[in-house]
């Protein structure tokens, strides 16, 4: 009962922080008023006025993508950092979100955003990312081997490789405002152009989640460790490859949509563990909590801190959460073990 009581708690405190952010910027609007003009978008009603439009148009389209885009990335850290045993793991470790990135990148450069829409480069995102994973996957199988440790070397060197033919293909390309766009888009940007667009990435988001909480006992095994359960009778190594695979394809929709954005999947686990323990059962929703409501208030600050321009949110996500993890190492609140 009191670890319900202490989840419920934390999750009231992440949705009341996340949605305060919708009063926050250069249009004056109280809590209240930004409450009231949310239930009016849900239900369709348009008041007319200024500050509705502002929250209805602008705000909420922000704040439902950025507080997905942090959900899921924060979901994919607690998952990568199970499976590795290592308290550094997330997708950007093993490669999986540059592979994204190559793949959308890849499609830019041969113009396929032109003749595709920016839905064939999502596609091309989303192969990237499971190709790599797969790369990765078969190379530790190959090696003989398919544990943590394995993999994660192996992810090294994919994350290596996919960013040194980023910066090459960036280099090489003849259109300088088709590199300045990539480049910005790789720094971290929330931006959709329809709320099905929203709608989609927030349904991929939320069958990841239902399935990993699925899954949340056989996370916590990979806690312990393989030998143990194995004698237990669970071959994590199995498992582990189909949790990289269905990462894989939260990651290729994620960098779709915003760019690269690092430290949420690395930061946000160890937030949450801290308040509320190891046990994926709690860890994992308020992760999502969390991880959307960081998010949610990175890109409020990246749109209102310097006027006239609009910072990535990736930067924003990198300022804030580089003193927070220099924090846990300073502080001896980083441990060995997820």
């Amino acid at each position: 009962m009191k670890g319900k009581l202490r989840t419920a708690g934390w999750s009231i405190v992440f949705l009341a922080l996340s949605f305060l952010s919708l009063s926050w910027g250069t249009v004056e609007i109280t809590p209240g008023e930004a409450l009231v003009y949310t239930w009016q978008a849900v239900l369709g009603v348009e008041s007319g006025s200024i500050s509705s439009d502002v929250v209805q148009y602008l705000r909420l389209p922000h704040f439902v993508l950025a507080f997905a885009v942090g959900w899921g990335l924060a979901l994919c850290g607690t998952v990568m950092q199970a499976v590795m045993r290592n308290p550094l793991a997330d997708p950007y470790l093993l490669g999986i979100s540059s592979g994204a990135g190559l793949g959308a990148v890849i499609a830019m450069a041969l113009g396929a955003d032109a003749y595709l829409g920016m839905h064939g480069v999502s596609m091309c995102a989303f192969l990237g990312a499971v190709g790599i994973s797969l790369v990765i996957l078969f190379v530790a199988s190959a090696a003989g081997k398919g544990d943590s440790l394995t993999l994660l070397l192996v992810g090294f060197a994919m994350n290596a490789l996919c960013f040194a033919a980023l910066s090459f293909i960036i280099q090489a390309m003849a259109d300088t405002h088709k590199t300045k766009s990539v480049q910005f888009w790789l720094m971290g940007n929330i931006m959709a152009d329809s709320w099905t667009d929203i709608g989609i990435l927030a349904g991929i988001i939320a069958a990841g989640s239902i399935f990993f909480m699925g899954q949340r006992r056989i996370l916590d095994l990979m806690l312990i460790g393989d030998e143990l359960s194995l004698s237990m009778g669970r071959n994590l190594a199995v498992y582990r490859k189909i949790y990289i695979l269905v990462v894989a394809v939260l990651v290729g929709s994620i960098v779709y949509v915003a760019g690269m954005v690092g430290f949420i999947g690395l930061i946000i686990p160890h937030m949450v563990r801290m308040a509320a323990g190891s046990g994926h059962k709690s860890l994992i929703p308020l992760a999502g909590l969390a991880g959307g409501c960081f998010l949610a208030w990175a890109d409020v600050l990246g749109r209102n801190l310097i006027s006239g321009t609009e910072l990535p949110i990736g930067i924003m996500a990198a300022v804030c959460g580089a003193p927070f993890f220099a924090w846990l190492l300073l502080g001896g609140k980083y441990g060995g073990r997820p």
